[in-house]
């Protein structure tokens, strides 16, 4: 068992790692969609890389999920064969959200270094494809929202 400032100290070594080993700048939060943005999540044993969709107006959030779910196949072929859509997912904190995401299947567990090198290339990966498949979809995507 690791004390509470282990952990936080070693989650900060995580992302410090994951920096230095893929230094580049991600889309993240850049997508120009307000409340729209891609996420890497790594909570104790469980390593994600995401598409959020979080709007406090349900409608706007309902518009961006069903215009990537017109995409839905695009993306499954093409780019993410692996992808879970989820419409109702709930955060830590009780949040209801519409989670599009990619779960690393190997062995990963934050407090084990040895298992963060192969949890790295996943997240490099699965948010490359993520990345392009938006660069490529983006006009379309805003379209349920700006038109």
């Amino acid at each position: 068992m690791f004390s509470k400032e282990e952990s936080t100290k070693l989650r900060q070594e995580f992302w410090t790692s994951f920096g230095k080993s893929f230094p580049r700048k991600w889309v993240l939060h850049n997508t120009k969609i307000k409340d729209f943005s891609f996420k890497f999540v790594a909570e104790n044993k469980t390593a994600l890389v995401c598409l959020d969709i979080e709007s406090n107006d349900s409608n706007k959030n309902k518009l961006l999920f069903d215009q990537i779910l017109e995409v839905k196949d695009i993306l499954i072929e093409d780019y993410l064969p692996d992808i879970i859509f989820d419409e109702i997912y709930m955060l830590g904190n009780g949040k209801i959200i519409h989670r599009i995401y990619v779960k690393f299947n190997g062995d990963f567990n934050i407090h084990n270094k040895n298992t963060w090198q192969n949890t790295f290339i996943f997240f490099k990966e699965a948010m490359h494809q993520f990345e392009d498949f938006y660069e490529f979809y983006e006009d379309f995507i805003k379209q349920a929202i700006y038109n």
